[in-house]
């Protein structure tokens, strides 16, 4: 079964073993996207559409959130997860005004990081669960939350070459 119609991810592709190992295959794919010319990755494709700067921002957002979400779903019993503000973020923080290496080097960070934080993980504990509000309000594993950075991660991938196409 397809989860995301729109890239074709699988989230059961992925297995709880697999979780740490594909987290960090995505630090040297965008490391290679943000290598470009500064103005191509500052450059919208459409005014309503993200620069492959601002995806990467928020990636590198998203891994961060992502594993403060697992430290508290490991400290609380299903707490509930604050949306991250996504679209506030990207003004908020000036993404497209960001230096590329310099978010090539933290979301490298930030991958390296949440990876570790899956690896760490004991079996029981990719059990846990915390309230996801995306895209309904839902109860979700550490499993379903590995998975769905990965997604995350990949998908802005592909939205990433899109617009550098």
């Amino acid at each position: 079964m397809i989860d995301c119609a729109e890239c074709g991810f699988v989230y059961a592709s992925i297995s709880e073993a697999e979780i740490p190992v594909a987290l960090r295959e995505l630090g040297p794919l965008y490391r290679t996207r943000l290598a470009r010319d500064p103005a191509v990755l500052r450059a919208r494709p459409d005014p309503d559409v993200w620069s492959p700067l601002e995806y990467a921002c928020h990636v590198s957002d998203v891994l961060e959130v992502q594993r403060g979400r697992l430290a508290l779903a490991l400290a609380e019993d299903c707490p509930t997860f604050v949306p991250m503000g996504r679209d506030e973020r990207v003004v908020r923080d000036r993404y497209n005004e960001q230096d590329p290496t310099t978010v090539a080097d933290q979301l490298c960070v930030n991958v390296d990081a949440i990876a570790a934080a899956f690896a760490a993980l004991r079996a029981g504990e990719w059990a846990r669960t915390g309230i996801y509000n995306w895209p309904t309000r839902t109860e979700r594993s550490m499993t379903w939350l590995g998975q769905h950075t990965i997604h995350e991660g990949r998908h802005h991938l592909r939205d990433i070459d899109a617009a550098l196409a």
